[in-house]
């Protein structure tokens, strides 16, 4: 799939045409990606979309209709215009693996190249960065709560356009969702696709049995029946157990029956009772109807007897406090041989110099101790005095006994990728071993632990010397 170099921002273009005619165009820069708050207010957030961004990289250019609607603008130069006609990106990319656990203020991407190329991009990746790893950082939530059961996405009448919902099926894979409804991100992507009948099949049948019937002779060995359209304990799961007999004389077994509305606690603790009871033990119970992971959590307290989950509007939309969108930013800093930094009045968010390197402090047993930002020649030992960005009074010491990880590694080398896309299985894999190495307060969807991301002593004293240098510009 394509995505076109007018996917941007308009300042992008202006910007770029301004380097143009200042001469600036081919200034090395480099720019750093990240996020200051991990979204849903809660302990960590899951990197996704890199596979999509390197592609939007690989293949950008623009066609001739893009630059004649460029043109009759009016805005640009015809020697813009023709420069734009050789624009690619040859640049170099750094970045976390996709499926990665990440945190606030940490530098997920770096991008280095021409001043032009660099900068353009910006919008692009963000858009792509920013969706991808607030869905996959939701369905990780999702599934953590869900604990064995599965979890279906059901996203897509409610996701964010087309493209929209193929970026949730893929990004909700990532978190932990191993199958979806989108029957075009199963072809793209390869995600098995599952899904059962609309309330319109029951209506459209003289009565809720027959419909029943008509779906199982269709689909004998998959057939999951939607119980609640008139009601599901007196009617729907009455019905579901005649129909599984039927299925049983003809030597197939319902799959199960799906609840959409009520008190999803209740209504399955007695579908499952009534279920047993009938010796339909196989067929699974599931859930959807506006599911999140407090739902879930609810569903659990209240002992409801759920398999399968259907998440569907509040993880399409990244919905929850603290969601909606993922506050990604784009900030330039390295132009030249100089370093750059973003000041501010408060230093949480002063940018972060220069190239970087992003490590992990692992236990001996592995599990993930704290993250630490460096200069990228910069040698880190345990032991070492480590800084609270934030409070760069605040410090603390790597743990002895722990070993680093590098998080990062080039992934784009001269606008060509290093290496072939890891498969979406393993993404996904990585995001669940990760998942399972944090700190179990990281988890928590109230008051979560706060993961301690650092920056070095180097680091530290970069910022520190950039800052009074701005604050002597000002006397």
């Amino acid at each position: 799939m394509r995505y076109s170099p007018l996917i941007t921002d308009l300042y992008e273009l202006t910007m770029l045409a301004g380097y143009l005619e200042e001469g600036m165009e081919d200034t090395p820069a480099v720019f750093d990606l990240f996020f200051r708050h991990n979204p849903f207010k809660g302990g960590y957030a899951v990197f996704a979309g890199l596979d999509t961004a390197l592609a939007y990289l690989e293949e950008l250019r623009f066609n001739e209709e893009e630059l004649a609607y460029l043109s009759g603008l009016g805005l640009f130069t015809s020697r813009f215009i023709d420069y734009l006609r050789g624009f690619r990106f040859r640049g170099t990319v750094t970045a976390v693996s996709e499926g990665t656990i990440v945190f606030g203020r940490e530098s997920l991407v770096t991008v280095e190249g021409t001043l032009a190329e660099a900068q353009f991009v910006e919008t692009a990746l963000l858009n792509i960065l920013n969706f991808q790893t607030l869905i996959a950082t939701k369905s990780a939530r999702v599934c953590h709560m869900a604990g064995n059961a599965a979890v279906i996405e059901f996203g897509l009448r409610r996701a964010h356009g087309p493209d929209g919902g193929l970026s949730v099926a893929r990004a909700a894979y990532i978190g932990g969702a191993r199958s979806t409804s989108n029957v075009e991100a199963g072809f793209r992507y390869g995600i098995p696709v599952k899904g059962t009948h609309a309330h319109s099949w029951i209506m459209a049948f003289p009565d809720e049995l027959t419909a029943f019937r008509k779906y199982a002779d269709v689909f004998p060995d998959t057939c999951i029946l939607l119980v609640d359209t008139y009601d599901t304990l007196k009617s729907g799961i009455p019905h579901a157990i005649t129909v599984a007999k039927e299925l049983r004389v003809r030597g197939h077994e319902l799959a199960g029956v799906r609840i959409d509305s009520g008190d999803l606690a209740y209504l399955s603790r007695e579908a499952r009772r009534m279920l047993d009871e009938a010796g339909f033990t196989q067929a699974r119970i599931v859930a959807s109807n506006e599911i999140d992971e407090y739902v879930i959590e609810s569903i659990l307290a209240e002992g409801g007897k759920v398999d399968i989950y259907g998440v569907g509007t509040r993880l399409a939309t990244g919905m929850g406090e603290g969601g909606g969108a993922l506050g990604g930013v784009y900030k330039l800093v390295r132009i030249g041989d100089k370093p750059k930094l973003k000041v501010t009045s408060d230093i949480a968010k002063a940018t972060l110099p220069d190239r970087k390197r992003l490590l992990r402090a692992v236990a001996p047993d592995g599990a993930f101790l704290m993250d630490i930002m460096a200069l990228q020649d910069e040698t880190i030992l345990p032991g070492d005095l480590v800084y609270n960005p934030a409070n760069p009074l605040e410090r603390k010491q790597i743990p002895a006994d722990a070993r680093q990880e590098e998080l990062r590694q080039v992934v784009m080398a001269k606008g060509k990728r290093t290496a072939a896309s890891p498969t979406l299985d393993a993404i996904a894999d990585r995001c669940a071993d990760q998942r399972a190495r944090l700190p179990q307060g990281c988890l928590r969807h109230v008051n979560p632990h706060i993961y301690k991301v650092s920056i070095s002593r180097g680091l530290n004293d970069l910022r520190n010397q950039l800052m009074e240098e701005v604050e002597r510009g000002y006397e």
